[in-house]
């Protein structure tokens, strides 16, 4: 898990290093486990001679986020390969520019761990771990790293923004934050979570669809789409 530095934060730092742990070892989905290693094993033609992770993909980024990103899940030559949320894949490629020009992140583009890519104020994560086949997981799958998110967002303690990429993503957070009834889900939509605590400050979950090919490649999402959720996302986190 990349963290950018910030300070003094060893206990901060071990809560989450010890999530990260819980993540990576996990093989509570027999469907799961068997997929993201065969692709592993098999590999894709342009990666034939990259080492895969194959393992469950932890969240990245600043622990004094005051965004949290959330999407589905690693893609199977995407962070499946490289360990790294988002990082070497189509979705990626929008994702962190669109990061970039909002000046969360230091550079537009992230193809490896070792690019030294940078978060600032941002938290890169997803709904499940593991890479699904045909990126759908069953509800038993979801439910299995539902804790994992839930142990994410109280250790982020500073969000206040949330944006969910995709259907998947916005019914994982507004299940684990107990959002009811909830509001349909459309691009640019916001909604106000429940409070973890009272008296706690609140936070504003941003819909945006997901920057998938089947989404940017039919102009459902343009990259103008997506980069007015960061600006949006930018302006409510001094409110």
């Amino acid at each position: 898990m990349a963290v950018t530095p910030h300070g003094n934060q060893s206990e901060l730092e071990l809560a989450v290093r010890s999530l990260e742990h819980d993540i990576t070892s996990c093989r509570a989905c027999p469907r799961l486990v068997w997929w993201r290693e065969k692709i592993a094993q098999e590999r894709r033609a342009a990666y034939v001679n990259e080492q895969y992770w194959g393992k469950p993909v932890a969240g990245f980024g600043d622990l004094h986020a005051k965004l949290l990103v959330i999407g589905l899940a690693p893609a199977a030559h995407g962070a499946n390969r490289t360990g790294r949320m988002f990082t070497g894949d189509r979705s990626g490629d929008w994702l962190f520019a669109a990061l970039h020009a909002a000046g969360y992140a230091s550079q537009k583009e992230s193809q490896s761990v070792g690019d030294s890519m940078q978060l600032r104020g941002v938290w890169l994560t997803a709904a499940v771990r593991c890479a699904p086949p045909e990126n759908k997981p069953v509800p038993s799958e979801q439910d299995a790293c539902a804790p994992f998110l839930v142990r994410e967002m109280e250790l982020l303690h500073e969000v206040r923004v949330v944006i969910a990429l995709g259907h998947f993503a916005y019914r994982a957070v507004t299940r684990i934050t107990g959002l009811s009834p909830r509001p349909r889900f459309a691009h640019g939509a916001e909604v106000t979570l429940p409070a973890k605590t009272p008296g706690s400050l609140p936070r504003t979950l941003i819909c945006s669809y997901h920057p998938s090919q089947q989404n940017t490649f039919t102009g459902r999402l343009t990259m103008q789409m997506l980069s007015a959720v960061f600006e949006r996302a930018r302006d409510l986190e001094v409110r």
